[in-house]
């Protein structure tokens, strides 16, 4: 569940003082509207707490019901159905994923809300031929001049690598963000040895920034 950035950050760094410090700002803005919700006559906090409780209970018969779950498939399964018959509750299996979510995640996300309803790859091994297929076809319409094209076969070249991810039970954003602090981290590394030997990047070839680009990368490894 993404909770922002920082709390993120801290998750990722394993840094267990940090955590507690981002959810303690997570649970004031519960609060926060919380009070907001009683000063209005609308909710309060009990409310909160209770609506969340009935919720778990109604979407967990097998736990609280007679429903029997053999797997932990069909307890999605389950949650999913029971979701759509709600009230307020999604009334299409996609439509439950927030527009605004970050376009990495909401393809992760949209891909596991599809699966909980059987739309998925019967062995994850073959997800890589589609993979494969979306490559080439991003690969040959890079030859045009259409860049609308070539956008929507990077889009589903992305698409189908954050299927992959998926059916490995990883998580795509977290290891782009790995990616990333790894590059920043090599990247600095060189812009600081660069300086200390009087040298601009600007004015350095490529074959010697990435001489030290490897120097970086043996670096991590010996440590």
């Amino acid at each position: 569940m993404p909770v922002g950035p920082q709390t993120d950050d801290a998750i990722l760094a394993h840094d267990m003082h940090n955590i507690a410090k981002e959810l303690g700002d997570l649970l004031l803005h519960i609060v926060f509207y919380a009070k907001i919700g009683s000063e209005t006559g609308d909710f309060d906090i009990a409310d909160v707490c209770n609506m969340l409780c009935d919720k778990l209970i109604y979407r967990h018969p097998h736990v609280y019901g007679n429903v029997q779950a053999e797997t932990a498939g069909q307890v999605v399964q389950n949650w999913e159905q029971l979701k759509r018959k709600e009230k307020d509750g999604n009334k299409t299996v996609l439509s439950g994923v927030p527009s605004s979510l970050p376009a990495l995640i909401k393809a992760y996300r949209m891909q596991d809300k599809a699966r909980a309803v059987g739309f998925d790859w019967e062995k994850k091994e073959d997800v890589w031929d589609k993979v494969a297929e979306e490559l080439g076809e991003l690969r040959a319409e890079l030859s045009g001049d259409s860049k609308e094209r070539q956008e929507a076969e990077l889009g589903d070249f992305i698409f189908s690598v954050v299927n992959a991810a998926r059916l490995y039970h990883l998580n795509p954003d977290t290891a782009l963000e790995r990616t990333n602090a790894k590059f920043k981290r090599r990247f600095t590394y060189l812009e600081l040895r660069a300086k200390e030997l009087g040298r601009d990047l600007n004015e350095m070839t490529l074959a010697e920034m990435d001489a030290l680009w490897d120097e970086a990368k043996t670096k991590e490894s010996a440590e």
